[in-house]
């Protein structure tokens, strides 16, 4: 892979991943708080989905690249 374009994928997801802390950070805070309450299970159901979902759009993505 290319160093560059790890770099460049590496800083679109500080920046994708630092924008709510910007725009919104008391919806945040109510959003952790939140989080806190919920069942451990349903947290990992939510992170697996999300991980399925991100290698599924990088697998049919990286073909057209």
């Amino acid at each position: 892979m290319n160093t560059y374009l790890l770099l460049l994928i590496l800083g679109a997801v500080l920046v994708l991943e630092g924008l709510p802390y910007f725009l919104f950070p008391q919806k945040l805070k109510s959003f952790y708080q939140q989080i806190e309450k919920t069942d451990i299970a349903t947290l990992r159901v939510i992170g697996f989905a999300t991980l399925v979902t991100g290698l599924l759009i990088v697998y049919f993505v990286k073909g057209k690249v």
